[in-house]
């Protein structure tokens, strides 16, 4: 009688002998050689040869298959171990405990009210806008004030923690902060006055119409848009020398209070092609050196060739305007004779303001017949230059003006039909055509110890503008 065996016991088929595996080799290489020796004797049965190897090696495979032990055979082991639960109240009642912070910005308007302010913030705190009202710093910073940069953070409630207002001041380089925070003893108000940071963006437009359509689409600040053209007003006239197609590039800065963008800065690289001729300017300001340390610091705009963009005079006593009326004979609408006109008209809205071509004296300021309210400047080499039918006159007689000054406003007072700007030139007494004297403007290069400096800047404004002509909307920071 045979005894009986647990299935643990049970034999399991011994490996392969070391004979076993030498004869397997051998015969693999027998095969092997006769499948060459009849592939090289017939090369027509090749394809035949390789079919019958490859069954031959199914068949030998499967052979070799069978030898493996039984699934029924394999031994099974079950193993078992505790695994720790996370204890999931403590993380609900965290989950609980945390605060979601909601942050809002906007722009004040000059008709907001404590409430409309929140309201508009996505806050509905009756308490914060009480305190709004109340609070002297508030009403005397805040509300009714217009164009304000504010921010602000909330609970998940829509209740006020902090909300802040920034804006630049007038003074160079600062801007102010007023915060209302909540506290557990209420909230509570303070004005603080910090430097400004300055950041830099680059944009680029075409002319499709005027020059302020263009930068608006661009997204570009009006104040930049301004500088634009007086930079380039020597070379370029605003007024009807524009042309559609024509296109600009402009690097400038943006002046930041806590990271918050609150006013555009200056024109740092501009350039502007017209009518197919290319104008290129950089701000060029020089160092600071120790032993003059107290002096102030001469800065300007220049070609990047190293010639000043500043000429003797501007190429026209308005930012913006049209010429209605040339340098030339004309029927005169209110004598209604042809008689030569000796200066240039530009319409303009009234109030629109007027600027000194150049620097001079005030010769004569206020009223005289046909031109109603007039201001007479006096230049270097024996230039004058009149300014007629202003509607307000801001300079007095024996002033010093400088190029660019506001001296008036438009108007249309004397012999006027309608608001315009009447511009003359003299020189020594005689009649000019004011566009021939702008086209005549002489530039004054860089100085030659500043060159190699200039030369260092103007290879980084080829740089920046060459970056800013292929951004159509963009901001690099």
């Amino acid at each position: 009688m045979v005894p009986a065996t647990s299935d643990f016991s049970r034999p399991v088929p011994a490996p392969w002998s070391p004979n076993l595996k030498s004869a397997l080799n051998r015969t693999v290489d027998n095969v092997l050689a006769a499948a060459i020796a009849i592939a090289v004797r017939h090369p027509k049965r090749i394809s035949a040869t390789i079919a019958a190897l490859l069954l031959t090696g199914t068949g030998f495979t499967f052979a070799v298959a069978n030898l493996a032990p039984e699934p029924s055979q394999m031994m099974i082991r079950s193993v078992s171990e505790s695994l720790p639960v996370p204890d999931l109240g403590s993380q609900v009642e965290g989950l609980e405990a945390l605060s979601m912070k909601l942050y809002r910005s906007e722009q004040t308007r000059a008709t907001d009210t404590a409430d409309t302010l929140l309201k508009r913030l996505g806050v509905f705190d009756p308490k914060a806008a009480a305190f709004l009202r109340s609070d002297a710093l508030t009403k005397k910073y805040l509300l009714g004030r217009a164009g304000r940069a504010v921010t602000l953070e909330a609970n998940a409630d829509s209740t006020l923690l902090k909300l802040q207002a920034r804006w630049s001041l007038d003074e160079e380089g600062m801007f102010r902060r007023l915060s209302v925070e909540k506290s557990a003893a209420g909230f509570a108000s303070r004005l603080e006055t910090l430097p400004l940071t300055a950041s830099t963006r680059v944009a680029s437009g075409t002319i499709s119409s005027s020059l302020f359509a263009a930068t608006d689409e661009a997204r570009i600040p009006d104040s930049v848009s301004g500088q634009l053209a007086e930079i380039f007003s020597g070379d370029i006239d605003f007024h009807r020398a524009l042309h559609k197609g024509d296109r600009f590039s402009v690097v400038y800065e943006t002046l930041e209070g806590d990271g918050e963008p609150l006013r555009a800065g200056r024109i740092m690289n501009a350039e502007f092609v017209n009518g197919g001729k290319t104008f290129q300017a950089m701000w060029f300001q020089e160092p600071e050196l120790a032993s003059e340390s107290h002096a102030p610091r001469r800065g300007g705009y220049y070609t990047l060739a190293g010639e000043s963009l500043k000429r003797a005079f501007l190429a026209a006593p308005l930012a913006f305007s049209r010429i209605t009326s040339g340098f030339k004979m004309r029927f005169h609408p209110i004598l209604q004779v042809w008689k030569a006109h000796l200066g240039v008209d530009y319409a303009a809205p009234v109030g629109t303001a007027v600027r000194s071509v150049g620097d001079g004296v005030v010769e004569f300021a206020g009223k005289q017949g046909g031109f109603g309210n007039v201001v007479k400047l006096k230049h270097q080499n024996q230039t004058s230059t009149v300014y007629a039918h202003l509607s307000k006159i801001n300079v007095k007689q024996g002033q010093a003006v400088s190029q660019g000054q506001n001296i008036g406003s438009v108007g249309m007072t004397g012999w006027s039909t309608g608001p315009h700007l009447h511009f003359e030139y003299r020189v020594n007494g005689v009649y000019q055509d004011p566009q021939a004297i702008a086209r005549r403007n002489e530039t004054v290069p860089v100085t030659a110890s500043m060159k190699p400096l200039f030369d260092k800047a103007a290879a980084q404004a080829r740089v920046a503008l060459l970056a800013a002509g292929q951004a159509r909307f963009s901001s690099v920071e």
